[in-house]
């Protein structure tokens, strides 16, 4: 573990870099994007391997959801970078006249990047593209409970940066704290709700901004005119991939009770479909983070009825793709966020009825709505608030880089992806340049008789 001295120089070591000014060139920028890109790709195999190890992730959602993830929101910030970074001239009002008005994004500073476990690649590498992009120096904090993954990313980081721009530094709970005592001009987290709220008060005593990607209890709402066998598809992909320890993922099902055996029915045969009779034997089904995660998802398979599922091996940290029905509110697995392969399912009668529940709720991250009925859905939309929205899908939202990703209220704070993550990491400097050519008088004392004129101007 680092002293705090040797912390305090890390941060100062990146305050001196980002003084030098290298970091404003865009063409600087653009070459150290480059890099990255390619280290990424340089390191596939290995990044695919750690995530392996950690998560027992299945090697195509460690490129799908992960690397290729990366690569892609490389692609479009070089795409994009330059008209990211071109001032933009606005209109002056004619009580200005004749100055000239502009906005420009100008780099924070030194930001740090406290990143998780459950996509613990792609949620430190992502914020850093767009960190990069701005102009910012960092110093990324991977989770140490993805050691695996924690330990590529410094070596890979190592390897492609002077430290002066990026800079991880690895480490547990005492790590984050010395890391959170210095001053950065930035933080951005990823995690859990209770320690966002130590993030949140760290950072107040320097006044440092916070972007907050947290998480909640996402409601998936399933009316009952949908197409079965494409939405029982989709929710169970979205819930059992990476073994439900997804922030977006379905956290339980509000399904009209209606359709809901059939509903069910069909989702226990895409399970059989997706991860075969035993999915504890399936290569594409992963593993719990760890024996505290695994310890506390078992204690939540107690609730209801399991329609399908419910096995577990300690030994593995395996929990089967498992589904609940008879749950009420008031039990266990519904009192938290499960970020796991549980999932819950309750019942509706009338949509109003579904809507009120969600909204009872602190807002989520994310809201699914299954309907084909475009009233409800903008129904759904108007009366409900969340992070984000997928109608008629699960997770997908996240893919599109021109979708801010973030939360609101208990569910984050900021957004990034795409020039979503540009515009967090970069103030956007406002710039009135007036002329010399005349000087009008109106504004200064005496003021005597000007009283008319001014109203008249602001009128």
């Amino acid at each position: 573990m680092l002293t705090q001295i040797a912390t305090s120089e890390i941060v100062k070591q990146q305050r001196r870099f980002f003084e030098s000014g290298k970091t404003n060139d865009v063409a600087f920028r653009i070459e150290t994007l480059k890099r990255l890109k390619q280290a990424i790709t340089d390191h596939e195999t290995a990044i695919a391997e750690a995530l392996q190890a950690d998560l027992n992730k299945p090697k195509f959602e460690a490129i799908a959801s992960e690397i290729a993830f990366c690569r892609e929101e490389i692609d479009y910030a070089l795409k994009h970078i330059k008209s990211w970074t071109k001032p933009k001239k606005v209109s002056t009002p004619v009580n200005l006249f004749p100055a000239k008005s502009q906005v420009i994004a100008e780099p924070l500073g030194v930001v740090l990047i406290v990143a998780p476990w459950n996509f613990p690649f792609q949620l430190a590498m992502v914020p850093l593209i767009g960190a990069i992009a701005a102009g910012n120096c960092a110093i990324i904090k991977p989770s140490e409970v993805a050691s695996h993954t924690s330990n590529l990313i410094a070596d890979l980081i190592s390897k492609t940066f002077n430290p002066g721009i990026v800079k991880v530094v690895e480490g547990g709970k005492e790590t984050t704290q010395q890391l959170l005592a210095e001053k950065f001009d930035h933080i951005f987290f990823t995690g859990g709700t209770q320690v966002g709220k130590i993030i949140m008060k760290a950072a107040a005593e320097n006044l440092t901004p916070v972007t907050l990607e947290l998480g909640g209890k996402s409601p998936c709402i399933v009316d009952s005119n949908i197409h079965i066998e494409h939405a029982a598809r989709r929710i169970t992909w979205g819930k059992f991939i990476n073994a439900g320890q997804t922030c977006v993922a379905p956290d339980y099902l509000l399904v009209h009770s209606s359709i809901k055996e059939q509903l069910l029915a069909a989702m226990k045969q895409c399970l059989q479909e997706f991860y075969g009779e035993n999915p504890a034997n399936s290569p594409d089904y992963a593993r719990i983070i760890n024996d505290n995660h695994y310890n506390r998802l078992s204690q939540l398979l107690e609730a209801g009825e399991i329609v399908v599922g419910g096995e577990t091996d300690a030994a593995q940290r395996y929990i089967a793709p498992t589904i609940i029905d008879q749950v009420d509110w008031d039990d266990a697995v519904m009192q938290e966020e499960i970020f796991g392969p549980i999932l819950p399912v309750l019942e509706y009668e009338e949509l109003e009825e579904a809507i009120a529940s969600v909204n009872a709720c602190p807002k989520p991250l994310a809201l699914y709505f299954f309907s084909k009925d475009r009233a409800t859905q903008k129904q759904v939309l108007q009366e409900t608030s969340s992070g984000g929205t997928g109608i008629n899908d699960t997770i997908m939202q996240l893919m599109s880089p021109e979708l801010p990703f973030g939360g609101v209220g208990n569910s984050g704070i900021g957004a990034y992806h795409g020039k979503a993550s540009f515009d967090t990491f970069s103030h956007q400097r406002s710039i009135l340049t007036q002329s010399f050519l005349l000087d009008i008088k109106l504004r200064y004392p005496p003021y005597e008789g000007k009283l008319k004129f001014l109203n008249w101007l602001f009128k």
